[in-house]
């Protein structure tokens, strides 16, 4: 279940960094009742950051199946033992 607290309670700056260490995700931050900011850990954002460039990676690889830009691994073994000379 998300964590929303109101931006007053920003002024603990020692425990909101405690809630981010503990969050298993974002904090969501209101002010006047809407959504204002979302906070977290930093070990959670770099954690966010590689799923998205894993799930970006997929994209990209799913775009090149469908345009049939693949080769057979044989082929493909053959090409990188060619360039690191394995």
């Amino acid at each position: 279940m998300p964590q929303i607290i109101p931006i007053r309670d920003l002024k603990n700056t020692s425990e909101i960094s405690q809630m981010c260490k503990e969050a298993t995700e974002p904090i969501y931050i209101t002010k006047n009742g809407y959504g204002d900011m979302v906070i977290m850990s930093v070990k959670m954002y770099e954690e966010k950051l590689f799923m998205l460039d894993v799930y970006n990676k997929l994209v990209a690889a799913e775009a090149q199946i469908t345009e049939g830009k693949v080769m057979d691994g044989d082929t493909s073994l053959k090409g990188i033992r060619e360039k690191y000379n394995v």
